[in-house]
């Protein structure tokens, strides 16, 4: 899998050319030994300037092979127990850096025949953008916001790499130890002691958090280009079509899908990084519960997100809402974003919808007044215990909508929708 680093081929030649013009500048002349000797304000400028761009030059040469460092662990086969999966398994980049291993119920495939996560693999493009967990109260509302995991429970990205590698049901290494040993076995041992140090695989803890500050420096690089139709949209080069500009409005209008009220975007600022679409908070929007997932075989398991089982549960801060509890956040998912959200198999934490992202529009279309076309029968959400179905949504657009209001969406609406969202897969190809 080949990643062009065009930043850091750009930095180094900008580098390159910053030196061959120093490298110009002079004093005085070959026949002056006056100038030749005492130091002007020009020649002493010119060698700092030249003692900067070498120094620039080398920090841009660090980084760019550290990318590089970060990729060939992304992509290696050999990291897991027993070998053959490597991380980009469940992060591909023609399924949007998401894609579970090839797993068609929704959740992952790990390294071993048989075993199946809990949850569908996030993808990690633009994950650079996601920021640390936290509790936030703002007029007087306490919400979860940030961190990795569709639980928050990593605050950084190099943090996050590092989990799959010892999970049982991901990457399946006994220990950090184990994987530091096959990192010093690889054709790639001699670049990371370059980048860490030449003792560097002496020391199990050290060595094994280093391959995730690499995985990270691959990340940021490389999986959040801004090079969807929608950027190109945003910095005026291309036209929308009439279905992907109608299902933008419809996306954007607060008072039919609003999907923008937390998918959080910015059309008319000219720059793509204005639109990230997410807030990266938590909610529980009463998605169905996925049958094919193992561990629900038992009805007594739920999964319920920032209260576990994947992780310790929070610590709310001094400042949060009187009367909220950490109950109240139970059963709540970290929001993704949608950028490349076209390119994935499978949707929402528990993989439910796979296959057709008209299906998941559908979902938010209908959820209110068709209940039992997702539920059953009764009609009551059914992934959740009872004493948390208060903490699913029903307040913001479109959750508020009234059973008997019938339908959001048309047919036609779903599709435009679906056409808009299609824009935001990154890789347009110029016509």
């Amino acid at each position: 899998m080949a990643y062009k680093l065009h930043l850091w081929t750009m930095l180094r030649c900008a580098s390159a050319a910053t030196l061959l013009a120093v490298s110009a500048c002079g004093g005085g002349g070959a026949s002056d030994p006056v100038a030749a000797a005492v130091p002007t304000a020009d020649t002493t400028a010119a060698a700092q300037a030249a003692d900067a761009a070498a120094a620039e030059a080398q920090a841009i040469r660090q980084r760019d092979d550290r990318v590089r460092l970060g990729q060939q662990i992304f992509t290696d086969p050999d990291l897991s127990e027993p070998r053959g999966t490597a991380c980009v398994a469940c992060h591909q980049p023609n399924q949007g850096f998401a894609g579970n291993h090839g797993s068609r119920i929704g959740v992952a495939q790990g390294s071993q025949p048989g075993a199946l996560g809990l949850r569908n693999a996030m993808t990690n493009s633009y994950v650079g953008l996601i920021p640390a967990f936290s509790f936030e109260t703002v007029n007087g509302e306490t919400e979860a916001v940030g961190g990795l995991f569709w639980d928050g429970r990593a605050n950084t990205m190099a943090e996050q790499a590092l989990g799959p590698l010892l999970n049982p049901l991901e990457m399946n290494n006994p220990s950090r130890r184990a994987v530091v040993d096959k990192i010093a076995a690889s054709r790639y041992a001699p670049l990371f002691r370059q980048q860490f140090g030449e003792g560097i695989f002496n020391n199990t803890d050290a060595a094994f958090t280093q391959i995730g500050v690499a995985i990270e420096a691959f990340e940021r690089a490389t999986l959040q280009p801004f090079s969807s139709k929608f950027d190109a949209m945003v910095r005026g080069a291309v036209a929308f079509t009439p279905a992907e500009a109608r299902g933008m409005a419809l996306f954007q209008d607060p008072a039919r899908a609003n999907c923008a009220g937390c998918h959080l975007m910015n059309p008319t600022s000219g720059k793509p990084e204005d639109s990230l679409f997410s807030e990266f908070t938590y909610y529980a929007t009463g998605i169905p519960r996925n049958n094919a997932i193992p561990r629900n075989a038992n009805p007594a398991f739920f999964d319920l997100g920032l209260c576990g089982p994947e992780r310790t549960a929070p610590s709310l801060p001094a400042t949060v809402t009187a009367g909220v509890t950490l109950e109240n956040f139970c059963g709540k998912f970290r929001m993704p974003t949608l950028r490349n959200v076209a390119e994935r198999p499978a949707w929402m934490h528990n993989g439910f919808f796979s296959g057709n992202l008209a299906e998941v529009v559908r979902f938010y279309s209908t959820r209110n007044s068709n209940p039992q076309r997702w539920y059953g029968p009764s009609g009551v959400p059914n992934d959740l215990p009872a004493q948390y179905r208060g903490n699913i949504e029903t307040t913001k657009a479109p959750f508020n909508r009234a059973p008997t209001a019938g339908p959001l969406l048309t047919e036609p609406e779903v599709n435009d929708l679906v056409a808009f969202l299609r824009t935001l897969s990154d890789g347009l190809r110029a016509p």
